[in-house]
């Protein structure tokens, strides 16, 4: 592929349709996290826009797996010299994992369904002394109709925190994502951001220039492969 060139106004990731693979995983989780090897590594779809305007630093390592109990996913961010920031009051302006998914997977409706859902997973911000790991639902802007309400406590995190950087696992399990059928639906719409102060945005699909957090269209496909 030849040098994409620096005056590019469209990201070339707006030009494709990904279908990206995820692998499954058995156990899919426990305390304390589960940590995912080289092969649930997802593709840095960033990098394919290296030269253009939109172009990403891309400070994050995420992986991804599935099982019928949910899906979970791994973050680690290394090279760091400022401390995190993260408050539990704070969701959206937080260093962190924010994912979307659409369990039936339309990716034509500019508008997010009640299969759409947005969670947030922090390292830090909670707790006593905002040490702890955090995880939240966050509401789609414009959405038709928005995603159950979770209960307290239903989604999983852990994390370790160093003076350079993270790791974080992040589990929703089943219940939290309406529609979840692995064996009926084995595709799902997704797309993540990695929040962070220093590096900057880190996304997935389509980049800040267009609006992939709330516009289902601005996502990619995951295929559920066992």
């Amino acid at each position: 592929m030849g040098e994409v060139s620096s005056n590019t106004l469209i990201a070339p990731r707006f030009l494709f349709r990904f279908a990206v693979p995820v692998a499954r995983r058995d156990p899919i989780w426990k305390d304390g996290g589960v940590e995912l090897d080289d092969s649930y590594r997802l593709l840095k779809l960033a990098e394919l826009d290296a030269g253009t305007l939109d172009h990403e630093r891309g400070c994050a390592d995420v992986r991804m797996a599935w099982a019928s109990e949910g899906l979970l996913f791994n973050v680690r961010v290394e090279g760091k010299k400022q401390p995190l920031w993260c408050r539990d009051s704070r969701l959206e302006d937080s260093d962190g994992l924010q994912v979307w998914i659409d369990t039936r997977a339309t990716l034509n409706i500019h508008r997010a369904s009640r299969f759409c859902h947005r969670y947030a997973f922090l390292p830090a911000g909670g707790g006593r002394g905002q040490a702890e790991p955090v995880a939240d639902q966050l509401l789609i802007n414009r959405a038709r109709e928005n995603a159950r309400p979770i209960r307290p406590h239903e989604l999983q995190v852990a994390s370790r925190v160093t003076a350079s950087g993270y790791w974080l696992a992040a589990f929703v399990p089943a219940a939290a994502l309406g529609g979840y059928d692995p064996q009926q639906h084995r595709q799902l719409g997704f797309t993540y951001a990695i929040f962070d102060r220093e590096f900057g945005m880190q996304t997935f699909a389509t980049g800040p220039a267009f609006p992939f957090d709330e516009d289902p269209t601005c996502w990619a496909q995951l295929d559920l492969v066992s």
